[in-house]
């Protein structure tokens, strides 16, 4: 019996457990990163209603943040640090999802606007322009070049692949937060079996 529940510990996992974690919030911390830097240095290219392209970033880079307390939580097997980042996840997983959801229409209603952007070799659309929206650069030429339908795609597909990785973290989390409350309930040894967190 013993044997088995330590077994169904690594169930639905696709990494080890601690390491595996540490890597995938690595993993979620440095794209989220990229995003939400690109969101606040491009994303006026891309979303006209302002601050709507740093309040994306802004979020990205929060979900970065989630992403860093987890893996210095699972880095010192610190039970306080676990729970905080195991109540945060849910919270991040579903303003993300709103995000995501808002951005995919947003970027819909604009679709003219960054066609327009395009054919006039990158510069910023006309009304956020005059508005006062502050611009670096121009659009970068990667997205002309792809066409709308193909960035559009790239978003969704990105902003859901975001998601489920951000569920997946919150399940490594879990799991751990279980197998430190289990490790420390442990009187010792039962039936010869090994337990480590």
């Amino acid at each position: 019996m013993w044997h088995r529940s330590v077994r169904c510990d690594n169930c639905l996992l696709v990494l080890p457990l601690r390491a595996g974690s540490i890597a995938w919030a690595v993993l979620i911390a440095a794209y989220s990163i990229a995003g939400g830097v690109f969101l606040l240095m491009k994303g006026q290219y891309l979303f006209f209603n302002f601050p709507e392209w740093q309040i994306y970033g802004g979020i990205g880079l929060g979900v970065a943040s989630a992403a860093v307390i987890t893996m210095f939580a699972l880095s010192n097997r610190s039970y306080i640090w676990i729970r905080v980042a195991k109540f945060l996840w849910p919270f991040i997983i579903v303003i993300s999802t709103v995000r995501a959801i808002i951005m995919i229409v947003e970027l819909q209603r604009g679709k003219d606007k960054i066609a327009w952007e395009c054919s006039n070799g990158g510069q910023l659309w006309t009304e956020s322009a005059a508005s006062g929206v502050s611009a670096s650069g121009s659009l970068p030429s990667g997205f002309c070049v792809a066409g709308f339908s193909s960035l559009n795609v790239a978003f969704i597909v990105s902003l859901l692949v975001d998601i489920v990785c951000q569920v997946y973290m919150y399940f490594l989390t879990w799991r751990f937060s279980k197998r430190l409350e289990h490790y420390s309930n442990m009187k010792g040894p039962f039936h010869g079996g090994y337990y480590n967190a």
